[in-house]
């Protein structure tokens, strides 16, 4: 048997550009970081009072920078969670070959018939998180 005559040990810059590589992946995080935290500071809102304190620079608002970070927060979620609550949670509801429809019904005597279908019904229809009878008023708390 023919052995490959290339050793497993890796080539000598290899280690410098992984190095290099991290560091500038790092670097661009940290700038967009920043950059969403001043896009957020951009706008003018009003913000509680925060005890400012004295610097040689000058007075620094402590509350400033707080309240950029929270809005990009908030902003960030907005955008991913305003279609992830619109997404339909069964994407088979209304085919053949849905698993999720089915439902147990059961009646004894001259009772009303008890069944599970009230229970399934918008998974099976094809609902999406907000259009759920108890969650869907929970998502509204969500921004987005």
């Amino acid at each position: 048997m023919a052995r490959n005559t290339a050793s497993n040990s890796p080539r000598p810059g290899a280690r410098a550009l992984l190095r290099v590589g991290l560091t500038v992946t790092a670097a661009g995080a940290a700038l967009g970081a920043g950059g969403a935290a001043n896009a957020s500071a951009v706008e003018q809102v009003p913000a509680a009072p925060a005890a400012g304190f004295a610097t040689p620079v000058g007075d620094v608002d402590a509350g400033a920078p707080g309240q950029a970070v929270l809005q990009a927060v908030q902003r960030s979620t907005a955008g991913g969670l305003a279609p992830a609550k619109a997404l339909r949670l069964n994407p088979l509801a209304g085919t053949g070959v849905d698993p999720l429809d089915n439902s147990l019904g059961t009646q004894i005597a001259d009772f009303k018939p008890v069944s599970t279908a009230a229970v399934t019904a918008p998974l099976t229809e094809g609902a999406a998180l907000q259009d759920l009878p108890v969650v869907g008023p929970a998502t509204g708390l969500l921004p987005g």
